[in-house]
């Protein structure tokens, strides 16, 4: 009896019902640690198909750093969870819609002859000399260069775009140059005072 229908199955399940905690809690920590358990179990479906590379990125890259961070960001906000639970009955409908739309349209990308196990030859048992970390670099590279490039650009655009956004000068803010910094004297910065002793009497005299 193969074992791994068993354990893909499994896994899938509780990616399911952690992806569907993600967006129904309603404590954002609470939603962070169910994306963490998704990108968790994510590895594992990864690392059945023989993609050990996306797996372990998976895992050091999102779990690792990015969801470290929002928990981080969460738990500083300390953001008052009174409005989001009275917009959560307001906002299910549009949000039923959106997931409706992409749900299709990973139907359709799923489905189509350009996508599927069948054209990556998923399923199938390789050698131990196989890298998938070399045939994924020879994919993306040679039929997936152009949307990668694209990709690449985008990305690019957005950092640059964030940066712009931050590195704003507002006049009531405070900034510090380092070159005045560096040629700073202590005369400019340290500043002796003289002043006079005091007698200190008691009330008897």
């Amino acid at each position: 009896m193969n074992i791994e229908p068993i354990i893909f199955y499994f896994f899938s399940a509780i990616l399911v019902a952690a992806s569907a905690a993600v967006i129904t809690v309603r404590n954002p920590v609470h939603a962070a640690l169910s994306l963490v358990l998704a990108f968790f179990t994510s590895a594992i479906i990864w690392v059945l198909l023989e993609a050990e590379f996306l797996a372990i990125t998976l895992v050091l890259v999102y779990v690792g750093a990015v969801m470290v961070l929002f928990l981080f960001v969460v738990m500083m906000l300390d953001i008052n969870l009174v409005p989001l639970r009275e917009g959560f009955i307001r906002y299910l409908p549009v949000g039923a819609l959106v997931a409706i739309i992409m749900f299709v349209e990973m139907v359709i990308v799923v489905g189509s002859n350009r996508f599927g196990l069948d054209v990556f030859g998923a399923g199938m048992k390789h050698g131990p000399d196989y890298s998938n970390t070399k045939e994924l670099g020879s994919v993306l590279y040679t039929v997936y260069v152009y949307p990668f490039e694209i990709a690449a650009a985008i990305l690019l655009v957005a950092i640059i775009a964030a940066i712009a956004l931050t590195m704003r000068r507002r006049p009531a803010t405070k900034f510090q140059d380092p070159s005045k910094q560096v040629l700073v004297k202590r005369n400019e910065r340290v500043r002796m005072v003289k002043m006079a002793a005091e007698n200190k009497t008691t009330p008897n005299e």
